[in-house]
Order: structure tokens, then sequence, then C-alpha cells
């Protein structure tokens, strides 16, 4: 599977017209196009699902690992310390409602957001759970860490963009501070799977490298606007020679989709200027953080400001890179099997914190968050006992992986603010009401964007699939809990 990264610019800084097949899955040269394939069906009760078509794009953060809800969202300050751990609860915003004492700034924010406490499922490795997030269903193993297939199903970002494929942004989803590793292999699920390579979301790395997100997409100072329209024309002549040819061959068809594509990238100053990260004053940028996780945050706002309807941002590109390199806060992930207290207090929750308390606000104070739908969620949560592993490295105590129960936050697009959705059971380890799985937040994402998440689509072999399978969580707009 070829993608885009910035790992991979040419010598002058730009990309050549090789490079542009690569971005968003440029390559991908499957049997029928995207015209050949049906529209996706709706059903005629829609309009009646909770939150539908109340956002207009969807920013999913996801931090990939599993982050200790006992550590984070669900603390638990009266249960014993091998249960509740080394950190102290502190109050929030919203009464009766504690989080951690290392998130003091999305305390101060929990007005803004709803948290639903009783996520839970029966995955409990890395790879097949991250699909499970990732797609909405579960891989065909479980608790496993098989690499990405052709025969996978497709990510949420690809499924949007075979049911609604006319958005304004040419993709209509993004991953950033990808593709996501697993720990270092690349996981299952963030791909277009069995609608091919055409459908993968663009996947964007280091967005800190340089001043552009993507490099490339301002013309080159030889290549004023004239020309590139000229060279368009040429494309177009060509093109007229190969029409019969082209229709004898997906190959044809697929190269000229894309080179199209390419056009309008390089064309359209909007797209252009979403990815300039530059543009933004300094102050902003450092509020976001001056790192991976918090510049792609920063990325994101702008994209969902340029019309993108889902956007993606891996918190860490890698979930557990703190082996490797343990000096590089930026390549801890969430997967905090020994060392969580310090893994958590000295690099990932102050990063977390600050970057994703600014994203709540800056989308807010623009009145983005009126009509964006924000989640953040990871595969599972952490065991409700802290333990040393003798079989992963450092040298004092942390949490397993934990899938029956963990908590996600969601905001904006009319979601309740400063609610508790569920709840867990005093040790944090198992749901103490209604639960909710990665399929209930497939459907909430889609059912905000105003798709029927019953509907369905077909396959390149004309199989349907239902858009996903389970129900959008109505408490988040209703009174409920």
């Amino acid at each position: 599977m070829l993608r885009f990264t910035q790992d991979q610019p040419t010598r002058n800084g730009g990309i050549n017209r090789r490079e542009w097949l690569r971005i968003g899955g440029f390559a991908g040269l499957g049997l029928l196009s995207a015209g050949d394939l049906p529209a996706a069906s709706q059903t005629p009760n829609a309009n009646g699902l909770p939150g539908f078509g109340r956002a207009k794009s969807v920013i999913v953060v996801f931090a990939g690992g599993g982050q200790s809800q006992l550590e984070m969202w669900d603390p638990k300050p009266d249960a014993p310390l091998e249960v509740r751990g080394a950190f102290n609860s502190i109050r929030t915003s919203v009464p009766g409602t504690l989080l951690t004492e290392h998130m003091p700034c999305l305390a101060k924010l929990a007005d803004r957001y709803t948290i639903v406490r009783s996520m839970s499922h029966a995955d409990l490795d890395h790879g097949t759970a991250f699909y499970l997030s990732m797609t909405g269903r579960p891989h065909r193993l479980r608790s496993a860490n098989p690499p990405p297939s052709s025969n996978d199903l497709p990510a949420l970002g690809a499924v949007l963009k075979r049911v609604r494929p006319e958005a304004d942004f040419p993709f209509p989803a993004l991953h950033l501070n990808g593709p996501a590793q697993v720990p270092v292999v690349l996981g299952p699920g963030q791909y277009g799977g069995i609608l091919g390579s055409d459908y993968d979301p663009m996947t964007i790395g280091d967005v800190t490298s340089e001043a552009v997100a993507l490099p490339g997409l301002s013309p080159l100072p030889g290549v004023p606007t004239v020309r590139m329209q000229s060279r368009q024309r040429l494309l177009d002549a060509i093109d007229g020679f190969g029409r019969t040819a082209e229709q004898a061959s997906p190959l044809g068809v697929d190269l000229d989709v894309n080179y199209r594509r390419a056009f309008d990238m390089l064309a359209t100053a909007k797209t252009r200027d979403a990815f300039d990260l530059s543009q933004e004053p300094a102050a902003l940028r450092d509020r976001y953080g001056r790192n991976r996780s918090g510049q792609a945050c920063l990325l994101a706002r702008r994209l969902v400001e340029a019309g993108v309807p889902l956007v993606t941002v891996f918190w860490n590109h890698t979930n557990r890179g703190q082996d490797l390199k343990p000096n590089e806060t930026d390549a801890y992930g969430w997967d905090t099997h020994n060392d969580i207290f310090a893994s958590l207090r000295d690099r990932l929750l102050p990063r977390f914190d600050l970057s994703f308390s600014t994203l709540l606000e800056d989308l807010d104070q623009r009145g983005l968050l009126d009509d964006t739908l924000v989640i953040c969620m990871g595969e599972f949560g952490r065991a409700p006992l802290v333990a040393l592993e003798p079989n992963f490295a450092g040298a004092t105590p942390g949490r397993k992986h934990w899938a029956a129960v963990y908590s996600i936050v969601m905001a904006g697009a009319g979601i309740g603010r400063g609610k508790l959705v569920g709840k867990s059971d005093r040790f944090g380890g198992y749901p103490a009401s209604e639960k909710y799985g990665p399929q209930d937040i497939a459907a909430t994402l889609f059912s905000a964007l105003g798709i029927d998440p019953s509907g369905h689509y077909k396959d390149p072999t004309n199989r349907p699939w239902k858009i996903a399978e389970g129900k959008p969580i109505g408490a988040l707009w209703s009174d409920a809990s």
C-alpha cells in the first residue's frame, strides 16, 4: 500500500508527478472506479435519529494504546490505593465531575464536553481493537495484531468517501500524524480495505517537519497559474486521443481522475492555505503545543474551516514508542504496562491537557464547535489494578489492557455540555449502566454528518454493507444519562 507522508519529499522540497499519484491513495488501481459503484441507500426515518445532521465536520482525536480511565476521565478517589493509583483527583467546572489532577486545563473546560464512562467491548489486543475502533466492526480475528489487508473492512473515512464523494474539499477524509503504528507496524483498519486503495483516507505524517504541512501544494515560482492551466489543457488534449483505451481500461480512468485531483489541489488557494500552519499566530501555535500531536490538532481545526468532513488526528503515531525512544516525548503512546504514573505525569498528560483543551476552546471561540463533532477515543482502557508486568520494559508498576470498561469524550454539534453519559462500577472495571461500543461511535459519527447509519453501500463485487452496525448514542443529546 503506497501512501504519502512528509518523509518522502523531492530534492527541491516539492512533489513530482509520481509523488502526486501517491497522495491519499492516488495510486489505487481497483477493479472498478467510484462511478461504477451503486450509490448508498438511505432509510426514510433518518431524520429522527439523535443528533442527525448537526455536524458539518467531525474531528476524531485517536489516543492509541489505551488511555487509563482511572488516571484521566473516571478517577476513583475512594477506591483502594492499588485501584485508584498514585494520582489525586480535582474538581472541575461541572459540580460533581472529577478529573485527574494532571488535567487542570480540561477540568476548567468540563462544561464544554461530555464524558462517556461506559464504553465496553471484548477485544484485548491493540491491532484488532484498533481495527474495531477505526471501522466500527470486529476483525475476523480477536485479540491479535494482524497487518492491514485488502480483505479488511473499510475505515470510517473510506465509507464516508463511498457514500458522500461530493465533498467540497478534494478529500473527504484525512488522517494526520499517521499512519498509526501498533506499536511499530501499521495498524489494520485505517485504509480502504475491500473498497480499494482509491478509498484510503489521505494520510499526512509529521506536520511539524515543514511550515506547510503538505509541502508541494504551493506552485513553484517557475510555474505560474497560466503555465499550470496550459499543462492541464495539454493533458486534456492527450486524454482526448485515449478515450477509447481508457474506457477499456480501469487504469486509464483512475489515472485521469487522479491527475485532475492533483491539479485541483494545486490550483485552489483554499486547499493550499488550509495546510499552511505558518498563517497561524505564533502564540496560538504555542498554545496548541509545538509538537506533532499539538500541531496536528491545529491543522485539524484549519481543515475543518476549509470544509473537510472527517479529520482523524492520531495523537501518537505509535502506541508504545517509548520503549525505543524513552527520551522523546513525541514517541510516547498510551500503552503504559509499566511506569504508568511517570509516563502520564511527565510525558503524556501535560501535552494532552494543553493541546486538546486548546482545540476545544479554539473551536468554540470561532463558532465552529456548534457544527463540528469532536470525539476523543482510544481502542480500550487500562485495568483496575496497578501491578508490575515483568514482560514489559519499565521498573515501576502500570496497568494492563482493559476493554470491559473505558471512557471517551465527545463535544460539539449540539451534544450536551458538562454531561456524564454512563458510569462504571466503584473500581472502574465494569459498566454500571447501559454500555456502548465502537459500533455506536461509528453510528453516532455518521448520524451527526446527516448519513443514516442503517443505510447501505455496495463494494466492487456488488455486496451490500451496512454503513454502521451500532446505534447513535442518544443520551449525548438528550437529558438522559
